[in-house]
């Protein structure tokens, strides 16, 4: 079981490597068009630029649309001024991210609920671990997050390449503490397969008792 913990201990270091990144101040300085519009929440001038003919899904040289950007700023307004024109709400960046993933991560949970509304698919496969935004929040321990995208219909038991599905990462990325308490809660009220094992046989209830989370094997006792 040590060696267990070790491999989960390095694959969350490896998970922190490989996050999403949000445009450098360098980036935003440069970003001109729909993006600069995006960034700073400027609707008059996105509605002008769109009038004009300007791309909605152009890309910036990390595959961001401005979407994404206006979704790393928090630009709420900006986002679904884009999507009312028809701003692809479920196009990926370089780093295989979505605005519902980029909006998860940020436990942004008004902007994972207005990108829900605008369309994005709470089912899409992103991030280079072939998870979903509920994957993501789940780790995080970001429970209002995971709540919201479970409402908005994502799918509980998705594994993703490294043999996880929210409810383990929930546990082994985890900390035990209360936001990871309630987000397994709210996992396991929904219905998430409690049986579901990583590649080595090993299930949630088994990783928490491993670690000491003894609210958490509670309750995945309970179910």
């Amino acid at each position: 079981m040590k060696a267990l913990l070790l491999a989960a201990a390095l694959l969350a270091v490896a998970h922190g490597a490989t996050a999403q990144t949000a445009p450098s101040a360098a980036e935003v300085a440069a970003y001109d068009g729909l993006h600069r519009a995006a960034y700073l929440g400027d609707l008059d001038a996105i509605r002008s630029l769109i009038a004009a003919g300007a791309d909605l899904d152009a890309r910036d040289d990390n595959g961001r649309t401005p979407a994404h950007v206006a979704a790393f700023a928090s630009n709420d307004a900006a986002l679904a001024a884009l999507a009312a024109d028809g701003a692809d709400m479920n196009a990926l960046d370089d780093q295989v991210y979505d605005v519902l993933t980029i909006a998860a991560v940020a436990n942004d949970p008004d902007l994972v609920s207005l990108a829900l509304r605008l369309g994005n698919r709470p089912d899409l496969i992103t991030s280079i671990y072939d998870g979903t935004a509920l994957i993501a929040a789940a780790h995080l321990g970001h429970q209002d997050v995971v709540r919201r995208l479970i409402a908005g219909g994502a799918p509980l038991d998705h594994v993703n390449n490294l043999g996880w599905t929210a409810l383990i990462e929930a546990v082994i990325l985890g900390d035990g503490g209360p936001d990871h308490i309630e987000t397994v809660r709210a996992l396991v009220e929904a219905g998430a397969d409690r049986t579901l094992t990583d590649r080595d046989g090993v299930t949630p209830l088994q990783h928490a008792e491993a670690r000491g989370y003894d609210k958490i094997a509670a309750i995945l006792r309970a179910g």
